[in-house]
């Protein structure tokens, strides 16, 4: 009277049939199976190759002498590591073919005299960000996107190790007692490691390149960064040492922008830099360069970029440069604006222009010396001249948002003039972010100040355009 559970007086309509024909079904399960299979190999492979890279390097540590490694010509080093990867591939009698052998030579290379899986990244120009997620996960930016690659550590304490090379290369540590770390590599690529306990998937490692060729406001125009008149307008403003704030999020461009306004300081100035990590890039020769220090083991010998600060201002710089106000020195920062150290630049992280003042007032108040407001935005009013605001947009290009004056106070509010903005005009079909660069038609406060300065502004420069 009643059917049987799981019987059926029909076959399903994908199952095999009498002939011996193959259903949809059970072609897309055996494709799938084949792909597995060609993953795990492919996943086996690599776990060999480095297990054999693992072996290759401990019997070169064994070998080689690390202390005169400077001290050995490259070509000699490498006819040296070549000779033990032959006789360690004879002992274990693996073939190997001409192009993988040079690969795995190349790779032992880089784990005696670079930072092993990261050089290839490191030395590829179209790579901007290198992103460690773990030994086995590897992600790098390349024109504003992000792409996984194939590269991989052997294990967690292989990336330490690499972790441990760079950092202590610069006098710094990084260990359960201090799990993260701000450093830079020699050619002032910016470098962030955090370890366990505080990274709780493994070591993560970010590293911000620096490009080997410095761009210059020109090829920020190429690449529509900018207009020709507001890139003029920096220039001029630099020259008449103006004291310029340089605001916009993580990875907008703020440092790289700050390098190539530096270009346009007086050969003859003396420029004094302050910084958690070296970074900039000043070309000019009279360029005293300050890091900050951490502290020991034992929590005593930090020294901020505050006291940093304080003792620029006996160095007699012309200029001071702080590569980011964070925290107190943004108070000795406008000190330094407001009593003769004019043409100072610094970066600050902020969204707008508006709430880059809001943050650096923000600072200010944080430091407990119970100044009024009314006192700390009239330092801010004075002592800041101009703000650039910088964005990274949606399509991965970065722009010059604005280039705002301060023009003064208003009771207890700071007044603010825009005299080139960029306005977006929508999307192309790309996905790339559509718009324009403006003058707003107002001419800067300090444009006798500027002339004053021997520098001539073009009378159309502020103009809108078609006017």
């Amino acid at each position: 009277m009643f059917k049987s559970f799981g019987k059926t007086d029909k076959k399903p309509a994908d199952a095999v049939q009498a002939n011996g024909a193959v259903t949809g079904h059970e072609a897309a399960s055996r494709v799938a199976s084949s792909a597995l299979r060609s993953l795990n190999t492919a996943d086996k492979d690599l776990t060999d190759r480095l297990e054999l890279k693992s072996r290759l390097h401990e019997a070169l540590l064994e070998r080689l002498n690390l202390s005169v490694i400077d001290k050995v010509q490259t070509e000699e080093l490498r006819r040296e590591v070549a000779n033990l990867a032959q006789a360690v591939l004879a002992e274990e009698k693996r073939p190997m073919r001409t192009e993988e052998f040079k690969a795995i030579v190349d790779e032992l290379m880089h784990e005696v005299l670079g930072y092993g899986p990261l050089e290839p990244l490191l030395e590829d120009p179209t790579v901007n960000d290198i992103l460690v997620n773990g030994h086995d996960q590897i992600y790098v930016e390349r024109f504003g996107v992000l792409e996984q690659t194939n590269v991989r550590f052997r294990d967690e304490r292989h990336l330490i190790r690499i972790i441990d090379k760079i950092v202590s290369s610069i006098g710094r540590r990084v260990d359960e007692s201090q799990p993260w770390v701000d450093a830079r590599l020699p050619d002032g690529s910016r470098v962030n490691a955090i370890i366990r306990p505080c990274a709780i998937d493994g070591p993560s490692l970010s590293i911000r390149k620096f490009s080997k060729k410095p761009i210059l406001l020109d090829k920020m125009i190429e690449l529509g960064s900018m207009s020709d008149e507001a890139a003029g307008l920096l220039k001029a403003l630099v020259q008449a040492r103006m004291n310029i704030l340089i605001s916009g999020g993580t990875g907008s461009g703020k440092t790289t922008l700050l390098n190539a306004m530096s270009r346009s300081i007086n050969e003859m100035e003396r420029i004094v830099t302050i910084e958690d990590a070296a970074e900039l890039q000043l070309q000019q020769e009279h360029n005293v360069r300050l890091e900050t220090r951490p502290p020991s083991p034992n929590g005593t010998g930090a020294i901020t970029q505050r006291d940093l600060v304080r003792n620029a201002l006996r160095m007699r710089p012309d200029r001071i440069i702080v590569g980011e106000v964070r925290g107190a020195e943004t108070f000795d920062m406008l000190q330094a604006m407001n009593t003769g150290h004019d043409g100072s630049m610094t970066t600050v992280h902020a969204n707008t222009a508006r709430d880059a003042l809001a943050r650096i007032e923000q600072m200010v108040s944080m430091m407990g010396l119970d100044l009024p407001l009314s006192a700390i935005r009239s330092q801010i009013a004075s002592g800041i001249h101009f703000i650039v605001q910088l964005s990274r947009l949606s399509d991965g290009n970065r722009k010059i948002m604005s280039v705002s004056e301060i023009t003064g106070m208003e009771g207890e509010t700071i007044t603010m003039q825009d005299i080139f903005v960029f306005h977006r005009t929508g999307k192309g079909e790309n996905g790339e972010v559509l718009g324009e660069f403006k003058a707003t038609g107002m001419r800067p406060k300090c444009a006798e100040q500027l002339i004053s300065a021997g520098i001539e502004l073009n009378q159309t420069t502020f103009l809108p355009r078609g006017v």
